[in-house]
C-alpha cells in the first residue's frame, strides 16, 4: 500500500491517467515514443535515443530504418529548450553516419539547424548544431545551401565561442565551405581573419591545423592577403616556422606563406625579417618531405620577381635545387623542378644549373611515372633551353632529345606544349635539328596540331617552323598528313596560333610539291581572306601568301597579273587567265580533265623532253617581220594555205589519255628554246639579244601585224581548231602558230628564262600582255655615278624587237586598246 501523504499531494482529472512507469527497452519503443505530446517522454526520449545512437553506427542506421530522423528533425524546434537540446544532441551524433546524412539531404533541415546557431542557444545546442553542419558540409548542395541561409556569419561569431569543439566544429564547416570562391570571399568580408588568427595560438593542434587550411584558402585572394598582413599574420606565420615545438603545424604554415608571396609588400617583409634564411634552412636541413616540398614552392613563388631571383643566386640557391632533384619522393622533385624553370629566368642561373650537372638530374625525370612531374620536368627544360644554346646542347647530350619526341604522344596538354617548344629551342643547332628529326618527331607533331589547346598550338607550330627548313622534313609533314590540320589553323582567331601557322607555311612553301598540295587544300584561299581582313592581317600573313605564291607562279599570275624579273618560269606553268576574286584557281591536272567548252584556253608551258613523241602541227613559215606590205600579210601562198588547211584537217581528235603525253612533250617549244640559246646568246649587246628573241617569238606565233590589220589576224579560230584537235582545254605553248599579245609576251617570258635573260611578265586588259626589260643607256650620269637602268616595252606584235621606252606614249598604245 502507498502512504497516504503522497495521496492527498494531487488530485488527478478525471480525463487524465495516473502516471504509468513504461521501461522501454527497443529502440522501437523509444522511436514511438517521439511521437508524444508530452515533454517529460520527449525529452528521456530524445536522450535515449543519442545515448543509443552514441554505441556505434549500426544504431545509427537501425534508428534510421525505424523512421526517427523525420520526428527529430521536427523536435529541434520545439519550444522546450531541453527537448530541443536533446534532439539536436541526437542528430547530431545520427549524421556523423553516411546514410543519415544522405537521408538529410533529402529533408529541409538545414535553416532549422542554423538557427540554432544564435547566441541565445547554450553551448550544448552550438556543439550539436556545427556538429551536423560539419558532416552534411562535406557535400556540394549542402554548402550551397547553408550559404544561401546565411550560415557563414553566425559560424564566425562562433570561432569566439569557449567551448573547443564548437570552434573545432565551425571551422570545419568554414573549411568545407571555402572551397568555394565565393565564400573565400565572404569570409573576408565578415571579418573572419582577425579571429582565425587568434585562433593560431590555440592550445589544441586540431584547431591549429584547420585554422591554417582554411588561411591557405581564404589567402588566394589579394584582398584577404592585404587584410591578413595589416593584422600581423604573416609575423605570426614566420614565428610559427621560427619555433620547432610548432614543427606539425611547419607544412601547412608554408602554404600560407607561398600564397602571401605572391604580393610585393610580403617579399619585402620576408627580405627584411630574414625569412628567405629560414626558407633556405629547411629546404637544407633534413626534414619531412611535405615540409620540404612547402618550402620549395615558397622559394619559387620569392623567385617571379627579378630582383629576388639574383638574391636567390648569391645565396646559392641552384645548388640546394641540383641536390634536391636526388631526392626519392616525388612530391619533392615535382615543385624543385617548378624551382628551376621559375630561377632559369634569370641568365646567370641558366648557366649555373649547366655546370651543376642539373640538366642531366633534370632529363632524368622524364622517364617518371609520375604526370605531373614530367610536366614539371619539360617546363624547367623549357625555360633552360630559351635562348641558350649550350644548355640546348647540354639536354641533347643526355638524351634529353629522344625523351621529348616521346613526350609529344602524351595525354597532358602542358607536357606536350612544354615539350614541343623545348625541342624548337633546341633546333636552332643543326646536328641537334638533324638528331630530333631522325627520331621522328614530325610525325609526333601531327597529332599536337589538331589539339584544341592553344598553348599546345602555339607551341607546336613554333616547333615545326623551326624544323621544317629541309625538303626532307617537309616531305616528312606532307606524307605524315600534317598540312591539312596546318591549314586548319588558318581559321584560327588566336594571334599567336595564326602567326605561328603563317610561319609554318612560309617554311613549306620553299618546296614546290608541297606548295601546290597546301594550295589545294585551300590555303591560298584562306589567307586571301585573312590578308583582307583588318583585325587578322599580319606581316606574318602577307609573308605566307608570298612565299605561297612564289612556289606557284601559276597561281600568282593568275591572281596578280605580274611575274617579276627573278622569277622565272618552270615547266608545267600554265596561264588559266586573270582570277576574280575569291575564285579558285584550278590545278593543271584538274584543268585537264575538263572537256572541251567555249571559254579561253589555258596555256601550258614545258620545255622537258619526254620518251615517246606525237605529231605535232609542223612549223610553218610565217611572213618575215620585214615584210609589213599590206598584199604580202593579207594574201599567204596558195600553197601555204593549203598546205595548213591538210594539216589541221589530218589530225583528229584524240582520247583524254593522249592530252597528258601532250602537255608533258611540246617538241615546238622545245627546238625555239634551243634555237634561242644558239642563235641569241652569242650576240655581245644586251640591248640586240632582246630584240632578236623578240623576233623569234613573232615569227613563231604568226609574223608582224599593223595595229589598223590587227583585226583580220584570225587567232581565234586558230586556237580553237587547237582545242578541238587536242580535245582539250589546255594547249602547250609551243603549238600555238597564231598568237595575240598575250601568247607572244608568255613565250618570250619563257625564252627569256631559259636562256638567262631577265624580263617580266605582265597582263593587261583584253588579252594585252606585255614583258617590261632593264636596260642600260650607256651614258654616265650628271654626278659622275653609274646610270639607273631603263624599263623598256618590248614589242612582239607590230615592229617586233622595238624596244618601247616605259611610259611613253608608243608604250602605252602597245598596252592599251
Amino acid at each position: 500500500m502507498g502512504k497516504k501523504v503522497k495521496k492527498e499531494s494531487e488530485t488527478p482529472r478525471k480525463d487524465m491517467f495516473e502516471p504509468v512507469l513504461v521501461e522501454g527497452r527497443t529502440p522501437e519503443t523509444v522511436v514511438l515514443l517521439l511521437n508524444s505530446t508530452e515533454e517529460d517522454i520527449l525529452v528521456k526520449a530524445c536522450e535515449a535515443i543519442h545515448t543509443f545512437a552514441e554505441k556505434g553506427d549500426e544504431n545509427k542506421v537501425s534508428l534510421l530504418g525505424l523512421g526517427a530522423l523525420e520526428p527529430l528533425c521536427s523536435l529541434i524546434s520545439h519550444n522546450n529548450k531541453l527537448i530541443r537540446r536533446n534532439a539536436l544532441m541526437a542528430l547530431g551524433i545520427m549524421a556523423t553516419n553516411g546514410d543519415v546524412k544522405n537521408a538529410l539531404k533529402k529533408m529541409d533541415t538545414i535553416p532549422s539547424i542554423i538557427d540554432k546557431l544564435s547566441p541565445e542557444e547554450d553551448v550544448v545546442v552550438h556543439e550539436f548544431a556545427t556538429l551536423c553542419l560539419a558532416s552534411l558540409s562535406v557535400d556540394f548542395i549542402c554548402k550551397v545551401q547553408i550559404s544561401d541561409n546565411k550560415g557563414l556569419p553566425p559560424l564566425i561569431q562562433l570561432l569566439s565561442s569557449p567551448d573547443p569543439d564548437v570552434k573545432k566544429n565551425s571551422l570545419e564547416i568554414i573549411f568545407n565551405l571555402v572551397q568555394d570562391y565565393q565564400s573565400r570571399l565572404a569570409v573576408h568580408e565578415l571579418g573572419g581573419i582577425p579571429p582565425l588568427l587568434e585562433l593560431l595560438m590555440s592550445d589544441f593542434p586540431v584547431i591549429q591545423h584547420l585554422v591554417l587550411k582554411i588561411l591557405h584558402n581564404v589567402t588566394t585572394d589579394e584582398e584577404s592577403r592585404m587584410t591578413f598582413r595589416e593584422e600581423q599574420g604573416f609575423e605570426k606565420l614566420m614565428d610559427i616556422l621560427s619555433k620547432m615545438d610548432f614543427n606539425d603545424l611547419h607544412a601547412e604554415a608554408l602554404q600560407v606563406v607561398s600564397n602571401c608571396l605572391s604580393d610585393s609588400e610580403t617579399l619585402h617583409l620576408i627580405q627584411e625579417g630574414g625569412g628567405l634564411t629560414r626558407l633556405m634552412e629547411f629546404i637544407l636541413t633534413p626534414n619531412t618531405p611535405e615540409i620540404q616540398s612547402n618550402a620549395v614552392i615558397c622559394i619559387t613563388r620569392v623567385a617571379q620577381n627579378s630582383e629576388n631571383r639574383k638574391l636567390l643566386h648569391k645565396h646559392n640557391i641552384e645548388k640546394v635545387l641540383v641536390e634536391l632533384l636526388s631526392v626519392p619522393d616525388v612530391n619533392v622533385k615535382t615543385p624543385t623542378c617548378q624551382a628551376v624553370s621559375t630561377m632559369s629566368n634569370h641568365p646567370a642561373s641558366k648557366d649555373s644549373f649547366r655546370d651543376l650537372d642539373g640538366i642531366p638530374a633534370v632529363v632524368q625525370l622524364l622517364n617518371n611515372d609520375s604526370l605531373i612531374l614530367r610536366e614539371a620536368v619539360t617546363s624547367a627544360l623549357f625555360s633552360l633551353t630559351d635562348n641558350n644554346q649550350l644548355n640546348a646542347f647540354a639536354v641533347y647530350e643526355a638524351g634529353g632529345h629522344e625523351l621529348l619526341v616521346q613526350q609529344l604522344c602524351g595525354s597532358c596538354p602542358r607536357t606536350v606544349a612544354n615539350s614541343a617548344a623545348t625541342l624548337g629551342n633546341m633546333a636552332g643547332q643543326q646536328v641537334i635539328r638533324c638528331s630530333i628529326l631522325s627520331r621522328g618527331a614530325i610525325q609526333a607533331l601531327v597529332e599536337p596540331l589538331k589539339s584544341t589547346n592553344t598553348q599546345v598550338l602555339v607551341s607546336t607550330t613554333h616547333c615545326l617552323a623551326e624544323l621544317t627548313c629541309d625538303t626532307e622534313s617537309r616531305a616528312q609533314l606532307q606524307s605524315a598528313g600534317g598540312l591539312q590540320p596546318l591549314i586548319n589553323l588558318l581559321h584560327s582567331y588566336h594571334k599567336e596560333v595564326l602567326h605561328n601557322a603563317c610561319m609554318v607555311i612560309n617554311v613549306c612553301a620553299s618546296d614546290k610539291s608541297t606548295a601546290v598540295e597546301m594550295y589545294k587544300l585551300g590555303a591560298l584561299e584562306m589567307l586571301q581572306d585573312i590578308n583582307q581582313s583588318v583585325n587578322r592581317r599580319s606581316s606574318f600573313s602577307e609573308l605566307a601568301i608570298n612565299s605561297l605564291l612564289h612556289s606557284n607562279l601559276s597561281v600568282k599570275y593568275s591572281l596578280t597579273g605580274h611575274l617579276a624579273f627573278t622569277e622565272n618560269i618552270s615547266d608545267d606553268f600554265y596561264d588559266a587567265g586573270k582570277a576574280c576574286a575569291g575564285q579558285r584557281i584550278l590545278t593543271l591536272e584538274e584543268l585537264s580533265k575538263q572537256p572541251v567548252n567555249q571559254y579561253r584556253p589555258v596555256i601550258v608551258v614545258n620545255t622537258t623532253k619526254a620518251e615517246e613523241t606525237v605529231n605535232v602541227p609542223e612549223e610553218r613559215p610565217n611572213p618575215s617581220e620585214t615584210d609589213t606590205t599590206k598584199a604580202d600579210n593579207r594574201t599567204p601562198s596558195r600553197e601555204k594555205k593549203k598546205k595548213d588547211d591538210r594539216q589541221e584537217e589530218e589530225t583528229e581528235p584524240e582520247s583524254p589519255a593522249e592530252k597528258t603525253l601532250k602537255m608533258m612533250d611540246d617538241i615546238s617549244l622545245q627546238l625555239l628554246a634551243k634555237k634561242a640559246k644558239e642563235s641569241i646568246l652569242p650576240l655581245n649587246d644586251e640591248r640586240e639579244q632582246y630584240s632578236a628573241l623578240a623576233r623569234l617569238v613573232s615569227t613563231a606565233m604568226g609574223g608582224a601585224w599593223e595595229m589598223e590589220r590587227l583585226h583580220e589576224f584570225a587567232w581565234v579560230l586558230h586556237i580553237s581548231k587547237l582545242k578541238y584537235k587536242l580535245q582539250s582545254n589546255v594547249v602547250p605553248i609551243g603549238f600555238i602558230r597564231k598568237g595575240i599579245y598575250c601568247h607572244r609576251a608568255l613565250l618570250f617570258k619563257c625564252l627569256a628564262d631559259c636562256i638567262g635573260l631577265s624580263c617580266t611578265l605582265v597582263r593587261g586588259e583584253y588579252n594585252r600582255a606585255w614583258n617590261e626589260v632593264l636596260l642600260f643607256d650607256g651614258n654616265l650620269s650628271s654626278n659622275g655615278r653609274s646610270p639607273q637602268p631603263c624599263r623598256y616595252i618590248v614589242d612582239l606584235m607590230h615592229q617586233p624587237g622595238n624596244l618601247l621606252k616605259a611610259y611613253s606614249p608608243a608604250a602605252e598604245q602597245y598596252q592599251t586598246i
